[in-house]
Order: structure tokens, then C-alpha cells, then sequence
């Protein structure tokens, strides 16, 4: 019986779930679906569908390794896959289709769809739990609900954890070759702009290049995760999330991994590496809050009331924290950092993402779109649910009181202006108390190519507390 496995944010072949119920079901062939239009209404990145890409070629060269041959097919839009896959199933007379989760509500949408045209033709849809490490519904709160607050969340996870480390599958052994070729895949879309060659050599294609930089971490930066994580001068943080995105990693491997570099202990041994799980587990959390609470995946807060928020309309604003001209360094130089690699480290979207939602009190959906057009590792669940927290919108947010100040935090966590003179190399000459401020200096010594502070520190927290305290 043929098997057809759909390759989506899941780019690899090993420890893959799908792939590997197929190839065990019977001689196998996948396919992957070139979905530009649906892409840009997701406003996926174009350093993220080039990364995809560049991950698809990659995959197809391992597929080939194992005799399967990889498929690419056009569905423009998501409306249009039940019928593509349709067609190919019929072409290549498939009985069974193999595919791993997706969690949002348009992707859940489309694969009720796929599953149920294919049913009708007598083609079998099998659904594998590939991105997470338990499956929605199965971490529950003593009531049955879905966990709201991510403590407990993780606490339950650990407890799973701790009973059964998550099996990572081999990789199959190689079919018998078909007679199926490969399809070309485009190196490019006209749809979206091609990003510099530094940002591709940053961020190199392939799952063993995934796996090299996991246990390169996993060897030595993990064990000072938790001293170096909020320091972005430093190469403190794995930068394994464009990978983790793409399924180019699971998160099976990556338990596994720090596991192991914790000598088989997961709740007690180095704090580096169970701080690196906990955030692991953040990703874990926010997905199954996408499943759980389907509105955030509609544009719409995880607090109700958040929404009765008196947003500003600041275009100016909005326009001069995009481009990195805020006149605040620490998120200047994120900005530049974001609209330079499609990355952006973790300690600064916080501070950035809070600037915007209560410094600037500019609607966090700004921000989150923003950020999804531009970030390489953009992920529905991760992204939403970092902006919503930072916003006091969602689930387990901060206090809608508690603010991060960017000036102290840049004292704080760039306390040699590294970060910022490495971005904002116009003030590289300022010594490390006038770069986290240079609005200090004033007078004759203002600088001429650095903007003064869009917004008073002081004055714009005041009006954020007062728009936060009229729905509280």
C-alpha cells in the first residue's frame, strides 16, 4: 500500500514521527506545497520562506538517501490543498496520507478539509503528535481544563518528564527504490524578496548543520544558560529557534539532548540546563494554549477585558520604534539586530515588545505583526504568546503595572555598551554611561545623527498605568 507523507514545519527525517509510520506502513513518497499567497496573509518572512526553502533542498537530498522521493506541488492558498493532494493521490494511486500536527486554527481548518476529501476517495489521513512533546489535551488541571499559568504548566510537564524521557524514533532504513523522480524545487519566490547573503550564512540549511549546533551547545554554553541568557553581547543563548520552527529540530532531540548533558537529571543538577528546558517547555506551553484558547490564534487577547485597552494610534511612532530611531539605544540596536539577521535575541524582545505596548501604548497585534514579517524563527504560538505577555494580554502576563525601564535594562544586561556599539556603531565613541542615554548629553553636545527620545520615560508609564487601571 503507498504512503504519502506531506512535509510541513516538520524538515527533516530524523525522529520524525510521520515519516517514520509511513515508511514502516509501506513504499513511501512526500510531497511539499509551495503556498506563497497563503504565506504572506500569515505574514510569514521572507528571510523565513528562503530559509524553508533552502531547508526543503536540503531534506530532499536525505529523502533520496532513504529512495523517497520528494514531490513539489502549488497550492497557492490553503483553500486550494484538499484538491491538490487529492490529485496526487490519485496520480500516484496512494492509500494512506501521513502528516504531523499543526496547531493553528487555520492550519487545523485545512487539515479537517484534506482529511475529509481524501476520505471520500478512499484515502486514509493519519495524524502524528510531532511538534510537541505531549499532545494537546493530555496536560490537563485537576478540573480537565487546559492550563492557564505556565508554572503549573511546566510543573505537571516535569512530573510526565520525570516517569518517561520522550523516545527519539531512528531514522528508517532506505525503500526499495521507486521509479519517481525528485521535482525541482525554485531556489527563490518572486513573491518575497531574497535576503542578503549574510543573513544565509547565518543561519546555514540542514538538519545535521541543527544537530551540530545542538550538541555544540549541549557540550558547554547550556551548562551558563542561566548566568548568560540575558546578556546579547554575549553567545549566551542556543539560537536553535529558526531550526525548532522549521521541525528542522524536535523537541524530543533537544530534551534528550540536555538531558543527558545534565547527567540523566531533569529537576535537580545545573540550572543552566533546567532553565534551558524550561524554556523548552514555554515553547510547549503556548502551543497548547493555541489549542486550548483558539482566540489568540483570531487576533484576539487571552484576557477579555485587555481588549477594552484605549490603544494609540501613534503612526510616527509605530514607524520610528520599526526602524530602530526610538532614541533609546538598547532598542535601537534590537531593531537593527531584527531587520538585520531575522533574529532577535530573547531578553530584548521583552523589552522591546513592552516599549511598544506601554511606553508607546501602540496595540501589541502592531507589534506581533511586525515581528512575524521579519523574525526567521516566526511561530505563531511563541510569538503571540511572547507579545501578549509583554502586553499584560495573556495568559500568565506580567503585572500590568510592571514595566521594563529600556535605559536600566540596557545598564543592566549591556552594561558595557557592546550590544548597543555593535548595532549603533554612531555612538560607539560615547563612553558606557552616556550610551545607555545619550539624551544626557544635551545642548552642544547633542549628537546629529542619533534622534532624541520619541517619549518621556516617566510620563508615558504614568499614562499605561492609567490605561490598564480604567479596565482593571
Amino acid at each position: 500500500m503507498r504512503q504519502l507523507i506531506w512535509f510541513r514545519t516538520d524538515l527533516r527525517v530524523r525522529d520524525n514521527t510521520a515519516l517514520h509510520a509511513a515508511m514502516t506502513a509501506g513504499p513511501t513518497v512526500a510531497v511539499f506545497l509551495l503556498s506563497a499567497t497563503q504565506w504572506q496573509q500569515h505574514h510569514d518572512a521572507p528571510s523565513k520562506v528562503d530559509f524553508w526553502l533552502r531547508n526543503v533542498q536540503s531534506l530532499q537530498a536525505e529523502l533520496t538517501q532513504l529512495n523517497v522521493p520528494l514531490l513539489i506541488r502549488v497550492a497557492d492558498t490553503w483553500d486550494a490543498v484538499p484538491e491538490v493532494l487529492n490529485i496526487l493521490c490519485h496520480e500516484l494511486q496512494v492509500d494512506a496520507m501521513h502528516l504531523n500536527q499543526e496547531y493553528g486554527v487555520h492550519e487545523t481548518q485545512r487539515d479537517t478539509a484534506v482529511a475529509q476529501q481524501l476520505k471520500q476517495v478512499g484515502v486514509s489521513v493519519h495524524s502524528h503528535v510531532d511538534r510537541l512533546l505531549f499532545e494537546p489535551g493530555t496536560i490537563l488541571t485537576r478540573s480537565g481544563g487546559f492550563f492557564k499559568v505556565f508554572t503549573q504548566f511546566k510543573n505537571a510537564c516535569y512530573h510526565r518528564l520525570s516517569a518517561a524521557l520522550p523516545v527519539c524514533l531512528p531514522t528508517p532504513p532506505p525503500q526499495a527504490p521507486l521509479a519517481i523522480k525528485n521535482d525541482p524545487l525554485p531556489a527563490t519566490l518572486s513573491d518575497f524578496a531574497t535576503p542578503s547573503e549574510a543573513l544565509r550564512t547565518m543561519w546555514p540549511a540542514g538538519e545535521q548543520v541543527a544537530l551540530d549546533r545542538l550538541n555544540r551547545f549541549c557540550e558547554w554554553s547550556i551548562l551558563q544558560y542561566d548566568k548568560q541568557r540575558d546578556f546579547p553581547a554575549l553567545a549566551g543563548t542556543s539560537q536553535l529557534s529558526p531550526y525548532l520552527a522549521a521541525g528542522i529540530l524536535s523537541p524530543r532531540q533537544c530534551v534528550n539532548a540536555a538531558y543527558h548533558a545534565n547527567n540523566e537529571k531533569f529537576k535537580t543538577g545545573n540550572l543552566g540546563v533546567i532553565t534551558w528546558i524550561t524554556e523548552l517547555l514555554w515553547r510547549e506551553f503556548y502551543l497548547h494554549i493555541v489549542v486550548g484558547f483558539p482566540q489568540v490564534s483570531r487576533h484576539r487577547p487571552f484576557r477579555e477585558q485587555t481588549e477594552r485597552v484605549a490603544w494609540r494610534y501613534a503612526p510616527d511612532e509605530l514607524t520610528a520604534w520599526q526602524e530602530g530611531r526610538t532614541g533609546f539605544p538598547f532598542i535601537d540596536a534590537a531593531m537593527r539586530q531584527l531587520l538585520a539577521t531575522g533574529w532577535m535575541h530573547n531578553r530584548l524582545r521583552m523589552v522591546v515588545a513592552m516599549f511598544l505596548t506601554k511606553n508607546l501604548l501602540i496595540d501589541w497585534r502592531q507589534g506581533e505583526q511586525f515581528f512575524m514579517r521579519h523574525l526567521i524563527d516566526g511561530d505563531l504560538a511563541a510569538n503571540n504568546g511572547g507579545w501578549q505577555w509583554s502586553a499584560s494580554t495573556g495568559t500568565d502576563a506580567v503585572p500590568w503595572f510592571r514595566l521594563f525601564n529600556p535605559i536600566t535594562q540596557s545598564q543592566r544586561f549591556d552594561p558595557n555598551g557592546e550590544f548597543i556599539r555593535h548595532w549603533l556603531p554612531e555612538l560607539a565613541h560615547l563612553d558606557n554611561k552616556c550610551i545607555h542615554d545619550p539624551s544626557q548629553l544635551g545642548g552642544l553636545f547633542a549628537l546629529a545623527d542619533y534622534p532624541a527620545p520619541i517619549v518621556d520615560l516617566a510620563a508615558s508609564r504614568e499614562r499605561a498605568l492609567n490605561a490598564f487601571k480604567a479596565i482593571n
